[in-house]
């Protein structure tokens, strides 16, 4: 199948060195993360993949995967984000061609609720699509290759999100709980401005939590694997949770909210789904009972950016039947 992807930033969408404490345009990018990974797994799969990025690229695709800055007009579906490349879009409806569009976001949480919703959209989780009044979704996947998988933790739980949604997704409640139950806390993520970040600094700092800022590479997937537990006690109708999928990766179990996707991602098995402050507590203490190896199987199964693009796939080829093609 020829594969025209398409997005807006500049690729990779996650470079390999973090940027501390200092401000970035997009701070999460997850969205653009696993359209990378997408590309990558499309092309093993043995499809051939075409890579429209608006800003350009700074390292070079994987094998199979073909970087453009203009669109071709022979592929055989266009995939893209939503609410990016309309134009692309247009012209693809125009000449009654397949296209389809992944919906990373909660629109209500957005306040873009009154944005029509279109039956080629591919939402990140069945809640979100359930949401939406739709039922086409497919779970992000990541590749186990960038992180590190260990049954060993040192004495820490991690915090891990994007700074400017800091408090909605829980930045409050992480920071209470460790000064409270006195567990050393590590809190990563950036934010837009500089403003954000010296205020998430010095909350960590008032509780006494390390605070290290935008994390990539080596270092996330140290932090990752290390980490006792992931800690994601978010007070948003989360759309999926990249974090916790990460930390299942590595090996660690994951603490959460019972908002949004959280109980569709994390099973009891791998980690814990609260519904209050008192449930977040009895987790920390029983953190230790999950075993790291069920966390990584249950990563490698569901999560596994070749099951993605395989799922993928079988949304193309609906789309394609469904246009008469």
């Amino acid at each position: 199948m020829r594969v025209l992807l398409s997005s807006t930033h500049r690729y990779p969408a996650f470079g390999e060195i973090g940027i501390g404490p200092h401000p970035k345009a997009f701070p999460s990018g997850s969205s653009f993360y696993i359209h990378d990974l997408l590309a990558q797994g499309l092309a093993e799969l043995g499809h051939e993949v075409f890579y429209l990025l608006r800003n350009g690229a700074e390292a070079p695709a994987p094998a199979g995967v073909t970087l453009i800055s203009e669109p071709v007009n022979d592929a055989d579906i266009l995939h893209t984000i939503t609410f990016r490349d309309e134009d692309l879009i247009a012209a693809r409806q125009s000449q009654r061609q397949p296209w389809v569009a992944t919906c990373h976001l909660d629109l209500k949480a957005r306040g873009m609720e009154r944005r029509p919703v279109t039956g080629n959209w591919i939402f990140v989780s069945r809640m979100l699509a359930q949401a939406h009044d739709r039922d086409r979704y497919v779970l992000n996947g990541i590749d186990p290759a960038r992180y590190i998988y260990s049954e060993t933790k040192d004495d820490y739980f991690l915090f891990m999100s994007t700074m400017d949604w800091g408090a909605e997704k829980g930045l409050d409640e992480v920071l209470s709980l460790s000064a409270e139950m006195g567990f050393k806390l590590v809190i990563a993520g950036t934010g837009k401005d500089y403003e954000s970040i010296r205020r998430v600094a010095e909350m960590c700092q008032q509780a006494g939590a390390e605070y290290v800022g935008d994390v990539k590479g080596q270092r996330k997937a140290e932090l990752l694997a290390g980490a006792k537990a992931f800690l994601f006690p978010t007070k948003v109708v989360e759309a999926f949770g990249l974090g916790m999928v990460e930390a299942l990766m590595s090996g660690t179990p994951v603490i959460c909210s019972d908002r949004g996707a959280c109980p569709e991602i994390i099973s009891a098995d791998v980690g814990f789904v609260c519904r209050d402050r008192g449930e977040l507590m009895a987790a920390v203490n029983r953190v230790s009972e999950i075993p790291p190896r069920v966390c990584r199987d249950k990563a490698m199964r569901d999560f596994h950016y070749l099951r993605m693009a395989a799922d993928y796939v079988a949304e193309y080829e609906k789309e394609i039947a469904r246009n008469g093609h």
